[in-house]
């Protein structure tokens, strides 16, 4: 059984090996509140999953250290147990779905671990790593679903409370559901006033489902851009704990996620993963009681793809009215392109991307269109923009 003590003995333990990471204030991230943001994105590893892992292999036999261990993970947990392997001179073996980041796959071996990548996702990768445990005689280091894991993760929550003893709410990404156990846990025995809310992506709502119809579900596929919470099942023990102590689970979007990922590197100057921006952006889109509530929002990794890094921010400003694409009807004749960019530089709006191509079958004889795309500051700014454009005698077909 989890037990305080547990996480306690797991904070001695790992506090010559973390970082006890910072809460910052984030203004700006939803006005009405008083958001904090818990910093685990820079965590060594890039995340919070080195906490368990280091931990859980700490409390190993002699004899199962000179076995070796076997782990599964989407990326974050895999180098946790990659550096605590190295930290420990075990032997470790890593499966990780082919769909991995490459980054993630590197830095693990970098740390010293044999990459094992199989087909699928994380579940396909959890199943191939039971295989070569029994197969190997290893032992099987769970991302989620152990107890001495959930306690390593729960050293977050005696830290939240240190640093921020009189916030009303703690935000936490879900996936397996082992960090909101550990955090939940802790953070509701000592003070259990405190709410704690759960965020998954909608594209992978496993423990959402699972809490809402009171028992544990698996999804037959998942899809969103928050690779590290892309879990198909939760765990047992994980779906009990998150049924005790967790006030609420919700769900956000990719476009929504992709919006809080380029928020907090524009006001905060923080990179954070998919998963690690869930907690902010449901802060951010009010899927949790916010309005004058003081509120800590864990960014749970750091460790996102350069590779779609800029597709993650592309989405993010069409999010937030950072960018609008439009077309226009035109008559053919001279003047018209000038008439148009007039009238968005009068506006404050930037164009970056123009195209005008003559009317198709069907249309007037005389009539092109002009695609635009232009830098804007929101969606006011956006307003304003057609509404100059209309105003002048433009027409819009696509906005």
């Amino acid at each position: 059984m989890l037990t305080l003590d547990a996480i306690y003995h797991a904070r001695f333990v790992l506090k010559p090996i973390i970082r006890e990471t910072d809460i910052i204030a984030a203004p700006k991230i939803c006005p009405g509140a008083e958001i904090y943001l818990k910093t685990e994105n820079l965590q060594i590893t890039g995340s919070f999953k080195v906490r368990g892992a280091y931990y859980m292999m700490s409390q190993l036999s002699d004899e199962e250290k000179a076995r070796g261990v076997i782990a599964c993970s989407a990326g974050n947990h895999a180098q946790g147990v990659a550096l605590a392997a190295a930290k420990n001179g075990i032997r470790a073996v890593i499966c990780l779905p082919d769909s991995a980041p490459i980054s993630k796959v590197e830095a693990t071996k970098a740390y010293g671990a044999e990459v094992c990548l199989v087909p699928g996702v994380y579940d396909d990768a959890y199943a191939e790593a039971l295989r070569q445990r029994d197969a190997q005689g290893l032992t099987f280091i769970h991302p989620f679903d152990d107890e001495k894991v959930i306690a390593g993760q729960g050293t977050i929550g005696l830290e939240l409370l240190e640093q921020l003893p009189d916030m009303d709410a703690v935000v936490v990404p879900v996936g397996g559901g082992g960090l909101i156990s550990g955090v939940a846990f802790a953070v509701k025995k000592l003070n259990p006033k405190i709410k704690v809310y759960g965020v998954q992506a909608a594209g992978a709502p496993s423990m959402f489902n699972s809490v809402r119809d009171h028992k544990v579900e698996r999804l037959d596929s998942v899809s969103t851009i928050a690779d590290g919470i892309a879990v198909k099942e939760p765990g047992e023990h994980t779906f009990a704990y998150v049924s005790e102590y967790v006030d609420e689970i919700v769900t956000v979007t990719d476009d929504e996620i992709s919006a809080a990922i380029l928020a907090l590197m524009e006001q905060h100057k923080l990179v954070t993963e998919g998963a690690g921006a869930v907690a902010a952006a449901a802060a951010m889109f009010r899927k949790i009681p916010v309005d004058g509530q003081k509120i800590v929002c864990l960014l749970s990794g750091g460790n996102i793809d350069v590779t779609i890094l800029s597709r993650v921010i592309k989405r993010g400003l069409l999010m937030t009215g950072r960018t609008y694409s439009v077309i226009i009807e035109l008559i053919d004749k001279p003047g018209q392109l000038m008439d148009v960019s007039r009238i968005i530089a009068e506006q404050g709006g930037n164009v970056i991307s123009i195209h005008h191509e003559r009317a198709n079958e069907g249309a007037a004889v005389n009539g092109c269109y002009l695609r635009l795309v232009m830098e804007t500051r929101n969606y006011e700014h956006i307003a304003q923009i057609r509404d100059a454009l209309r105003a002048a005698g433009f027409k819009l077909l696509h906005d």
